[in-house]
């Protein structure tokens, strides 16, 4: 398939229409390697004048070069076969190519004595034999007047033609009074024979030179899909363009082995073009070097061989001249035929840059024509030079990881400087390769090899624990001591809320038995002890024993907080009593107070115990003692993948406060930061995502962390973040009963685990108004005794406020007023603005239309502001809610009463005897409430309540 190719074929049709007037013509195509000046050559018969033109064709071999007039005696061929054309150019009737019977014999004769005086006059190539009788006999064939057209004379690779036959081809290119003939030739760019002199004399009185420009996007993309036989993505073609180079050589060989994996041509298999090796282009590669000089070649291995890690071009020629055994002129000489030959890019001309390979094929063509032994020994070489001029260590460890190990005793300290700085910018995968090919030179079973294992150990456990726990179980043996050992271990968890495998936690577990073993009886535990056994109480969360357990050792956890690990361990206890509500909130606070007096504000990042004692706090309802920290922290540089977790943090700040405007504003940040969240974080991440969403009503939000949550480190928060993020969206659907249910099962699944705490999980809330709303009265006034019992017994004022507000709305009126007046008056102590606003609003509703009423919704109505509220509240009239259509409608004081104790579950009868009213008078303000909300009884009013005012739940 030839395209991309017009200009090229123009030219030589104007070359023939020269001809048939009698003007004779030398073009010569050239160009790099793989650029398709033979695919061009071949097509030329069938697209410049098909049918019309007389064709002889030559391929110059390297093998051939000492045959004389080669090159010529397949021209002669071709008129053997050819024969004398009719006058038309058509063959005729008498012989088998039209010639009058006899005649074909003595055309044949004609071309034998050619042929002849090519043995004559030709000798070897070396000779230089006269080519003018050949000439002459050549061109009085080409002359024969049964020729209708001039003929196109095909010569491919010239560069590798003998000698007589570029003298012949030079003597018909020069005389102009001869037949008519277009001569057509191709030169391939950087192969020495292209610089031979006869060759350059050639191209130098051309009188076209063509070069065939690279492919275009759109041509690119033009043949992926024709030969993929599939529209192709954007991103696709473009890795297709950018791996082939515009070479159309390289393009169809890229192309066929990618048709052969059946994938199709979409963005998601980009990899498949960056990874394919294709073999036909290897074996281009491989023939096109094997014709070069000596020291082109050596310079080709030697790049090949270091790999183009030296970015600096100023630094990699003196190494390829040393690698390559060349002066500096001898390398510049070398690149420039590479860059000729369209191999290599950079490092010669104006572009001062590193040579580089133009693409990695290329280079692996090159390693692949050498040897394992010289591949080997080359790396070798390379690696060892590299160390003696003081190169970056990365630089040398890529050399060293294509030696199987020995030999080099400064291997070891420069893999692992390599390891080192390949984590530190974000390569962990590079460091992991460093790190074994250390090991290689470290064959004893000592404590060398042993703290080997376990830096190899601390680099892979993020990607893969399977092979951190093994290395890690080769290294302990090794270990001379026990707090040795125990900071080894302690690499499967260098934070403690990393998730662990059950044989991180045995092996953790078996730690802490021999530190305590070994330690002083009744002694102070050490570091080590104190981070080991954090750990191992953070992995026992979700075991209701355990967790009972660590809320009993938080007692004589006294005096902790005065080293890092003293930290972790208090940061461990004081969480695990607040899932549980283990202790006093006052207390859990007191505390968390004491670790954020002493934990540096400037180690917030990824696995610090903050997010712990964030989530304590915010349960003790003591947020504000976090704030000061939080700053300090954010003015030190962030560490890398620490974004969303300072926007978490910020956002469960907030959400304590309620404050939802800029709680949402911190949760976008989070979700566009999501990708840098590590697997330590995940948890508080998703927790206060939950959070926001179930604060601030957003369904979409709750659906986007639902899935999310399924892939948590913890079973239970798993499923409990997935169930009360999913009863909104049911209660929303028109199914009340199912989320009722759903959160009946969050709370079991809470309770099973020993997770008691009401203001981490305000799962019954939001059961007391769904059973509320199904009618089940008796549930929601026994949900929301429990509640405020429980909240009492943790004692945080949100908690203690909220469950106040809930039974209010399930005991009398009377009763009612004086439960939410205490409610707001306990809230007044809270931090969390939200809850005050809702028992502000409650109370203002049932206090009537006095001034206090008023006085009471006017400062509900400015915190709805503050909070960004998502129902609106009425500062004039004391009605429930407003519609949530476009007409909102205006209850009267007695209609807003009379729907609160139906919602609430009164019956008519009960509101007549509580209002002292008739029973047909009841009837007669709930006839209005309906037609104002164009609702149909009593369940389509407490469904429309329960839409427009969900929030109450919470």
């Amino acid at each position: 398939m030839l395209v991309q190719r017009d200009a090229e074929l123009d030219a030589i049709r104007e070359a023939l229409a020269d001809a048939t007037g009698g003007l004779s013509s030398l073009n010569v195509v050239a160009g790099p390697l793989g650029i398709g000046r033979s695919a061009l050559l071949h097509r030329l018969p069938r697209c410049v004048a098909p049918g019309e033109v007389r064709t002889l064709w030559a391929t110059a071999v390297p093998e051939e070069r000492d045959l004389s007039f080669g090159v010529v005696r397949q021209l002669l061929d071709g008129l053997l076969l050819d024969g004398p054309r009719g006058g038309d150019g058509t063959p005729g009737e008498d012989g088998p190519h039209g010639e009058a019977p006899g005649e074909h014999g003595r055309w044949a004769a004609r071309v034998e004595h050619a042929l002849e005086l090519t043995e004559e006059n030709g000798g070897t190539a070396g000779t230089g034999g006269d080519p003018g009788a050949v000439a002459e006999a050549v061109r009085s064939l080409l002359a024969e007047p049964g020729a209708h057209a001039p003929p196109l004379v095909l010569v491919d690779d010239l560069q590798w033609a003998d000698a007589p036959s570029l003298r012949w081809l030079a003597h018909v290119a020069a005389r102009p009074d001869g037949p008519p003939l277009v001569l057509v030739c191709t030169v391939r760019d950087g192969d020495p024979g292209a610089r031979d002199g006869l060759v350059r004399d050639i191209v130098e009185s051309a009188d076209r030179v063509l070069r065939p420009a690279p492919l275009s996007l759109a041509t690119t993309g033009r043949l992926v899909r024709e030969l993929l036989g599939e529209p192709a993505d954007e991103e696709f073609v473009r890795a297709c363009h950018q791996t082939a180079c515009g070479r159309p050589l390289f393009l169809m060989s890229l192309l066929s082995e990618l048709g052969g994996t059946g994938r199709p041509p979409l963005a998601a298999h980009v990899p498949l073009v960056r990874a394919a090796r294709p073999e036909q282009l290897r074996d281009r590669v491989v023939s096109g070097l094997g014709h070069q000089p000596r020291a082109v070649r050596e310079t080709a291995s030697a790049l090949a061989t270091l790999r183009v890690a030296v970015q600096d071009g100023s630094v990699l020629r003196p190494l390829l001249a040393r690698l390559a055994g060349l002066d500096d002129a001898g390398t510049v000489s070398a690149l420039r035929s590479l860059r000729r030959l369209g191999l290599v890019e950079g490092g010669v001309g104006e572009d001062r840059g590193a040579a580089r390979y133009v693409q990695p094929g290329v280079r692996e063509a090159v390693e692949y024509a050498m040897d394992a032994a010289e591949r080997r020994q080359r790396h070798t070489d390379a690696a060892r030079l590299l160390y003696e001029l003081g190169r970056p260590a990365e630089e040398v460890a890529a050399q060293l990881e294509s030696v199987a190990g020995g030999g080099c005793p400064w291997a070891v300290p420069v893999l692992r400087d390599a390891a080192d700085s390949a984590r530190r910018r974000g390569a962990p995968d590079r460091a992991v390769r460093y790190l074994r090919r250390a090991l290689l030179d470290v064959p004893e079973q000592g404590p060398t090899r042993a703290r080997l294992l376990v830096e190899l150990a601390a680099t892979e456990i993020h990607s893969d624990a399977p092979a951190a726990e093994s290395h890690l179980a080769q290294a302990l043996p090794l270990l001379p001591t026990a707090a040795e050992r125990a900071e080894a271990v302690l690499v499967l968890s260098p934070c403690v809320v990393a998730p662990l495998t059950p044989a991180g936690v045995e092996l953790l577990r078996a730690s802490a038995d021999e530190l305590s073993a070994s330690g002083p009886a009744g002694g102070t535990p050490g570091e080590e002890a104190l981070r080991v056994e954090a750990r191992l109480r953070y992995a026992g969360l979700a075991d209701p024993g355990r967790l009972t357990d660590a809320t009993g050792r938080l007692r004589t956890a006294d005096g902790a907080d005065g080293s890092g690990g003293g930290r972790e361990l208090l940061a461990v206890l004081l969480h695990a009593a607040t899932l549980s509500a283990g202790a006093e909130a006052s207390e859990v606070a007191r505390r968390a107070r004491s670790i954020l007096e002493r934990e540096p504000a400037s180690v917030p990042g990824p696995g610090s115990v903050i997010q712990l004692v964030l989530f304590s706090l915010m349960a003790a309802d003591a947020v504000e003692a976090a704030e000061p920290w939080l700053n300090a922290a954010e003015q030190r540089p962030a560490p890398g993948g620490s974004d969303a977790l300072r926007h978490s943090q910020r956002a469960l700040l907030h959400v304590a406060r309620g404050r939802l405007p800029r709680a949402r504003e911190e949760m976008e940040r989070v979700l566009t930061a999501a990708g840098t969240v590590g697997a330590e974080n995940r948890d508080f991440v998703l927790g206060v995502l939950c959070a926001v969403a179930l604060s601030a009503r957003d369904v979409q939000l709750g659906s986007l962390v639902a899935a999310e949550a399924r892939g948590s480190a913890f079973s239970p928060l798993q499923g409990v973040l997935a169930g009360m993020l999913r009863m909104p969206e049911q209660a929303r659907a028109g199914d009340p009963a199912a989320a009722l249910e759903t959160a009946m099962e969050c709370g079991r699944q809470l309770e099973s685990v020993g997770w008691r705490n009401p203001v981490l999980f305000p799962w019954r809330p939001w059961a007391v108004s769904l059973a509320q709303r199904t009618g089940d009265h008796h549930l929601a006034r026994a949900l929301a005794t429990e509640e405020y019992a429980r909240a009492r017994e943790w004692g945080a004022p949100v908690g203690v406020g909220r469950a106040l507000r809930l039974l209010a709305r399930t005991d009398g009126v009377d009763e009612r007023v004086g439960m939410l007046r205490e409610s707001v008056a306990v809230l007044r102590g809270s931090a969390n603005e939200l809850e005050l606003l809702m028992a502000l609003r409650d109370l203002g509703r049932l206090l009537g239309d006095g001034a206090e009423a008023r006085e009471v919704l006017r400062e509900a109505g400015e915190l709805a502001e503050s909070c960004g509220a998502p129902w609106p509240v009425d500062r004039a009239a004391p009605g429930p809610v407003r519609s949530a259509g476009p007409v909102r409608a205006t209850l009267t004081r007695t209609e807003n009463r009379v729907a609160l104790l139906v919602v609430t579950g009164f019956t008519n009868r009960e509101i007549a005897a509580e209002l002292k009213v008739s029973v047909r008078a009841v009837e007669k303000h709930l006839t209005h409430v309906y037609r104002k909300f164009g609702v149909k009884g009593r369940r389509g009013l407490s469904a429309h309540l329960y839409e427009t005012e969900l929030n109450t739940a919470g």
